[in-house]
């Protein structure tokens, strides 16, 4: 049966070709909730503070938010900005097995803890939590978008 394919190259390039084209159209046709969680979870919590500097934003609002959401269950780091038009954004990443409702929720429940703690201007305009996940699509964008970068310099 062999010997059969090897005497045809051109036979079984056509065979390798139409198998590569069944699989290549069927991919888009399988649920999604078949593909496997493989980018992390992660928590955005926004709050803006308007007509504060940056580092006015950073001492009344993020490291007030931080203190409290550091040591949510399941988070395996945290990252932060405040910027000059009074914004600071909190990102917090979780494990890929956290469940990102369970986590977003922990989350609000640690940014209701510090609500009372911030400036009244904060208050008012309130503090956002949102969960984006990341796909593996945007993953895929980012390290085409690196390589590119490389390759120019070659």
């Amino acid at each position: 049966m062999f010997d059969f394919f090897i005497k045809r190259p051109v036979f079984t390039s056509v065979c390798a070709i139409i198998i590569l084209l069944v699989g290549a159209i069927s991919i888009p046709t399988l649920p999604t909730a078949q593909y496997p969680e493989i980018a992390p979870t992660q928590i955005t919590v926004s709050a803006n503070y308007v007509g504060a500097s940056a580092e006015v934003v950073e001492n009344t609002v993020t490291t007030v938010l931080e203190r409290q959401i550091n040591g949510v269950e399941g988070m395996k780091y945290m990252t932060s900005s405040s910027s000059n038009s009074g914004t600071s954004t909190i990102t917090a990443t979780f494990d890929a097995s956290k469940n990102k409702d369970i986590a977003a929720v922990d989350v609000q429940n640690r940014v209701s803890l510090a609500e009372p703690l911030l400036p009244d201007a904060v208050r008012r305009t309130g503090v956002t939590v949102s969960t984006n996940s990341p796909t593996i699509f945007s993953w895929l964008w980012g390290c085409i978008r690196i390589i590119k970068s490389i390759t120019m310099y070659f």
